[in-house]
C-alpha cells in the first residue's frame, strides 16, 4: 500500500442475515495528520471478534451501532507515526479501537501503550487484550469459579473459550469444552489441558453431556447459543451458574432467537443466568493482565492466534468466525 493512502472498511449497509461482500464499501483516503494533542497511528493488527456482527445491527446494544457510511468499528494495535500529544511519542506501539483501516487519527483517549517486547503483538488482542479480559471476568467474576467446579465452555476452540477453560483448570476445576471436529477438541485435551471435550459434529450434543458430564455442570459459559444453551441447561447442578458472553450460532438469524424452552431448571436448580460485558470491569484490566501474563511465564496459560492478511478482504474474514473456521484468536494483519 502507498504510504501516502489510507485503506479502509466502511460499513455500506446493514446486513440482512450473514454479512456480504457488498455491506462493505472499501474506501482510500490521504492519510490524516496529527494535529495539536493528537497521535496518527498505523495499524499492525486488528481483532475480528464475533461482536462486530452485533455491533452492525441497529438497536439497543452495549455500545452504539456502527451507521452505515462509518468506518466499521475494530480493535486494534499499531504504532504511532504521527504524535503532538505529550504523553505519545513517535515509534510508541499502542492498542485501542482503531476500526478497519490503515490509519487513525485521535486525541488518545482510549489508547495504551503496550511492550512488544514482552509478547507478539496478536497477543495483545488475545490473551492480554479485550479477549482475555473477557473470559478472566467472564469465569472468575460471573461465574464464580470455586475450586472443584464442573465447568462447561461452548465454542471452547475459540479465543474466549479457550482461555475460559485453561484459566478454570488453573483454579482446580473441572474443565470441559464443546467444540466442532476431532482436531479442535484434541487441541483441548492434548494442547491446553482440558479434562474432556465434546465434538458436536461427531456425537450429539446430548450424548456428549452425558458422557462428559455425568454429574452435571456448575458453571456454563455459553459463546454460541442456541440448541447447545438449551441442551447446557438440562445439565445444571444445584446453584449452578450459566454466565451469557455470546451467541454466535444466532447472530446472523432473520428472524428474532427464540429463548431457551429448558430455562426452568434455572428454578428447580436455584440456578441463575447471567450476562457481561467486559467494558464493566474496565478499572481492573491491570490486575487481570498482571495475572494473565504471570500465567504465561510459567506456561499454565496458553494461546493461539489465527492470522489472516488483507484488509481488502476483511469481510471474507470476519465470515470465517461464524462457519467456525477460525483456529484460536482471529487477527487480521494489515
Amino acid at each position: 500500500m502507498s504510504s501516502d493512502t489510507n485503506t479502509q472498511v466502511r460499513l455500506a449497509k446493514r446486513p440482512v442475515g450473514e454479512p456480504a461482500h457488498d455491506d462493505f464499501e472499501i474506501t482510500r483516503e490521504p492519510v490524516p495528520e496529527a494535529g495539536s494533542g493528537e497521535i496518527v497511528v498505523k495499524s499492525s493488527y486488528l481483532s475480528l471478534d464475533p461482536a462486530m456482527r452485533g455491533w452492525m445491527r441497529e438497536g439497543k446494544s452495549y455500545i452504539d451501532p456502527v451507521n452505515p457510511g462509518e468506518v466499521m468499528r475494530a480493535l486494534g494495535v499499531g504504532e504511532v507515526v504521527q504524535s503532538s500529544h505529550p504523553d505519545f511519542q513517535v515509534g510508541d506501539t499502542v492498542s485501542g479501537m482503531l476500526g478497519v483501516q490503515e490509519y487513525i487519527k485521535s486525541d488518545g483517549k482510549g489508547f495504551q501503550k503496550v511492550d512488544p517486547n514482552l509478547a507478539p503483538l496478536p497477543t495483545y488482542l488475545n490473551t492480554l487484550g479485550m479477549t482475555g479480559m473477557t473470559a478472566y471476568f467472564g469465569i472468575l467474576e460471573v461465574g464464580a469459579l470455586k475450586e472443584g467446579d464442573i465447568v462447561l465452555v461452548s465454542g471452547a476452540a475459540g479465543a474466549v473459550g479457550s482461555t475460559v477453560g485453561q484459566i478454570a483448570r488453573i483454579k482446580g476445576a473441572r474443565a470441559v469444552g464443546i467444540a466442532g471436529g476431532k482436531e479442535k477438541c484434541d487441541y483441548l485435551i492434548n494442547e491446553l489441558g482440558f479434562d474432556d471435550a465434546i465434538d458436536y459434529k461427531s456425537e450429539s450434543i446430548h450424548d456428549g453431556l452425558s458422557r462428559a458430564c455425568p454429574k452435571g455442570v456448575d458453571i456454563y459459559f455459553d459463546n454460541v447459543g442456541g440448541d447447545i444453551l438449551n441442551a447446557a441447561l438440562t445439565r445444571l447442578r444445584m446453584h449452578a451458574r450459566v454466565v451469557i458472553c455470546g451467541a454466535i450460532s444466532q447472530y446472523n438469524n432473520t428472524e428474532a432467537p427464540k429463548g431457551p424452552s429448558n430455562y426452568m431448571s434455572l428454578l428447580v436448580n436455584r440456578a441463575r443466568m447471567e450476562g457481561m460485558v467486559v467494558f464493566d470491569y474496565i478499572d481492573r484490566y491491570d490486575v487481570a493482565a498482571k495475572d494473565m501474563a504471570a500465567w504465561m511465564k510459567d506456561g499454565r496459560l496458553k494461546h493461539r492466534e489465527h492470522v489472516v492478511e488483507g484488509i481488502e478482504k476483511f469481510p471474507e474474514h470476519l465470515m470465517m468466525l461464524f462457519r467456525g473456521e477460525n483456529f484460536g484468536k482471529l487477527v487480521l494483519k494489515v
